[in-house]
């Protein structure tokens, strides 16, 4: 025994206790045929202390234990939420009795009975039989105050789902929109497929990789940073419509809206560009929205904002104006390494499209609440898109904005081989000042060299948009079981 724990150590007599009574403390089922919230809501109707003849069998996690000598109320938690027991001794039993005694919060338990309510209005089981289901040694957070440590909250999130219940339905909902997303998409004609998680070679995005080896094979492996590079390929196969929710992995930092390890959607539709894909991509959030909330009016962090489309849309270069004061068009390079310095900024190059990204990046970013497009981005941050058909420095890109934070990314796709692979080789003239620099893929070269037809690309933050359906304000509060520094 743990000398240091006496909980523990009380837990442990008891749970020694249940076995001398010849009772499996770690049973391998239970016939459980009623959930607590329909219980609830079905004898709703009934008057005080009425019985309804109604014989269920529940089962859960005890959350509440109100001992009075000869009779016991019981809180019994389920997936659904929670109703209340009532024992009598009389009525189940010295034997069953005996093993109620042994039982403490957080121990599962599985009850029969029928249902009556109380002199007080509420609904509850009267007691006839109990079965221990799983015996608790180890005690649960204080029941008043929950489990309230935000760090201890992720690092133990079964603890936070059982002490914090309305936690649950942030991720009841996150499954509900992954599931409209695939009927959003289903419904228009799209395939799902899935892209590889090992790559030879990484590629999709802007992003430093995780790396791994293959023993049997000899040879580096990289997770998955985007699957773009692969749909498209499936393009040039002959698909015109795929998706894939997936799982990215980045080798970055941690904050309010990134995770190593995160959630994405990506799709691609052949014959189409950017500016239809805006137009789906609005349509699709506002569908979300509806579907899952009800209304396409939501409040994130005590704001209010409407996604009904039509969304609102700006280049880059006039939001910088807008938010931040700065024609960069009318100043000239030099100026415009001027405010490199004055702003701090971090460029892997002092060129007038990586300077102008990151004065977008500091400066407006975080002040457009939109929901709002950003296009038309310096051709040198975006290597995989088209040419915009009315200035040859920018392209044909969009970035959806809600509530300060990017929510997805969109392109005309670069279908032109020569010019992909001129871009691709630009690129790597960055590699020795910025790791996250887009490698060069010669399979994938190869593929749109077979033809790749006009296509429309977007990639959407499952994670973010869930954030703001959910009202979260931390992307780790809407993934289960997020990346959490060692504690040693």
């Amino acid at each position: 025994m743990n000398n240091e724990n006496p909980m523990l150590n009380e837990r442990l007599t008891k749970l020694a206790d249940i076995r001398a009574m010849d009772i499996n403390p770690y049973p391998y089922s239970f016939d459980k045929t009623d959930n607590a919230s329909a219980l609830l809501a079905k004898f709703d109707s009934l008057k005080p202390e009425q019985r309804s003849g109604v014989t269920v069998n529940i089962a859960g996690r005890i959350m509440l234990l109100r001992r009075m000598g000869k009779a016991t109320f019981v809180h019994v938690a389920d997936e659904s939420g929670k109703i209340q027991v009532y024992f009598r001794f009389d009525d189940v039993g010295e034997d069953q009795y005996a093993l109620l005694k042994k039982l403490d919060l957080g121990d599962i338990v599985g009850v029969r009975g029928f249902i009556f309510k109380t002199k007080m209005g509420e609904v509850t089981v009267y007691a006839q039989g109990l079965s221990i289901l799983a015996k608790g040694i180890r005690g649960l957070p204080d029941k008043y105050h929950g489990l309230k440590d935000v760090e201890l909250r992720y690092r133990k999130r079964y603890l936070d789902l059982i002490t914090n219940p309305e936690i649950k339905e942030v991720f009841v909902k996150a499954s509900k929109i992954v599931n409209e997303i695939r009927n959003f998409f289903n419904s228009r004609g799209f395939l799902e497929v899935q892209t590889p998680i090992l790559q030879p070679l990484y590629g999709g995005a802007n992003a430093r990789p995780f790396t791994t080896n293959h023993h049997e094979l000899k040879m580096p492996l990289y997770l998955r940073i985007s699957p773009e590079l692969y749909l498209k390929r499936l393009i040039v196969g002959g698909f015109e419509k795929v998706y894939d929710i997936n799982k990215n992995f980045r080798n970055e930092g941690i904050d309010r809206s990134h995770n190593p390890e995160f959630m994405m959607l990506e799709w691609y539709e052949a014959y189409t560009d950017y500016n239809y894909q805006m137009r789906q991509f609005e349509e699709l959030v506002s569908t979300i929205a509806k579907n899952v909330l009800g209304s396409t009016k939501i409040m994130y962090q005590g704001k209010s904002i409407d996604l009904t489309p039509p969304w609102g849309c700006l280049t880059m270069i006039d939001a910088i104006k807008e938010y931040a004061g700065i024609d960069v068009d009318a100043l000239s390079d030099d100026e415009l390494k001027q405010l490199v310095l004055n702003y701090n900024l971090e460029v892997p190059e002092e060129s007038r499209g990586f300077i102008i990204n990151a004065l977008f990046d500091s400066l407006v970013e975080s002040k457009l609440d939109g929901p709002v497009f950003i296009i038309n981005h310096p051709i040198e941050v975006s290597p995989l898109t088209k040419v915009n058909r009315s200035d040859s420095r920018l392209v044909e890109r969009f970035e959806p904005y809600v509530a300060g934070m990017e929510i997805g990314n969109g392109y005309s796709e670069l279908t032109d081989p020569v010019d992909q692979r001129r871009r691709f080789e630009d690129q790597q003239k960055h590699k020795d000042v910025d790791a996250e620099m887009h490698p060069l893929d010669e399979d994938f070269i190869e593929a749109i060299e077979y033809g790749m037809p006009p296509t429309g690309g977007v990639g959407l933050g499952i994670d973010r948009l869930v954030m703001l359906l959910t009202d979260q304000p931390c992307i780790r509060d809407v993934i289960i079981f997020p990346t959490m520094k060692n504690k040693e």
